[in-house]
């Protein structure tokens, strides 16, 4: 089933005149995977291709969609997770991943604790391990990865945003990560990932006091990328997923290898990793058509070979 978006199309055109971000008009259209429904109602990919792009590449959009809990991680919901991600990987032709909300003003509330309270603890620990699992499997997907938070994202939904490459929230975002308020900490990364990214004395005091802080305050101390307009996360995530699924989809790849792998390493090895990286593209056809498509002044058309 293929639904096309141009009165959506439309409508985002002029939001981003008035907000004079110079994005182009476009559309999209969405089809469904449907193998989802089998794993989990509450989180759906949707496949979206961008008629502006030349590339024979897809944005991938997880959606959250579990608004009876606030998008609470429970085992079902959990297990979706697994298989969209899954999914993700297993599709070549993907370019970018986007994950969102498709509940007004929520992100992701974290896990589900009234079904925590039913657990025994070595369920608990199951639990949390395989949910650490899952957002370490996301992290390492070989394409781009975006988070678009409007509303609550707490504790494990934090802890998925982070675990994704770029992340973008509304002004009136709420994150943090309360667990010590609970007697327990970050189980999925969150004691890992949030120093890296805003560091260490920071992170020490978001945890330990499990404040939530605003979108604001999230972009200013570099937990996000992008704070925009309340209710337009989704809308500047699709924009930069669209410039990014422009660009040539083996250099994407070994962009992010280098970056994420790079980073752990001393300068010199990373170094090396970098060369690696480049020499991988040299023989490549995408390569060949981007000089022929600067030569001809012309938007390039990769394939990912």
């Amino acid at each position: 089933m293929v639904v096309t978006f141009a009165a959506i199309a439309k409508s985002i055109g002029q939001q981003c005149l008035k907000r004079q971000i110079g994005v182009q008009k476009w559309q999209l259209q969405t089809h469904r995977t449907l193998i989802l429904q089998s794993a989990s109602q509450s989180v759906k990919l949707d496949r979206l291709s961008d008629s502006d792009s030349g590339n024979s590449t897809w944005i991938l959009e997880v959606k959250l969609d579990r608004p009876e809990t606030r998008n609470a991680i429970g085992k079902e919901m959990l297990r979706g997770l697994q298989q969209a991600f899954e999914d993700v990987s297993n599709e070549r032709s993907a370019n970018v991943l986007m994950i969102c909300s498709a509940v007004p003003k929520v992100f992701c509330a974290g896990a589900d604790l009234k079904e925590r309270k039913t657990m025994i603890p070595s369920e608990v620990l199951d639990f949390v391990s395989t949910l650490r699992s899952t957002f370490f499997f996301l992290e390492a997907l070989h394409i781009p990865t975006i988070a678009a938070i409007e509303g609550i994202a707490l504790g494990g939904g934090l802890e998925m945003a982070m675990s994704c490459d770029i992340r973008i929230c509304g002004e009136d975002a709420v994150l943090g990560l309360p667990e010590t308020g609970l007697a327990i900490i970050p189980g999925a990364g969150g004691t890992q990932r949030l120093p890296r990214l805003v560091g260490k004395s920071i992170a020490k005091d978001l945890i330990f006091t499990g404040r939530k802080i605003s979108g604001k305050d999230a972009g200013s101390i570099g937990l996000v990328n992008y704070c925009v307009p309340a209710g337009e996360a989704r809308l500047k995530a699709l924009e930069l997923a669209r410039d990014i699924n422009q660009k040539g989809p083996l250099a994407l790849r070994m962009a992010k290898r280098a970056i994420d792998k790079g980073v752990e390493l001393d300068t010199e090895t990373g170094l090396d990793l970098e060369w690696s990286c480049y020499e991988q593209l040299i023989h490549t056809k995408d390569r060949l058509e981007g000089l022929a498509a600067f030569a001809e002044r012309r938007k390039p058309r990769y394939n990912g070979e």
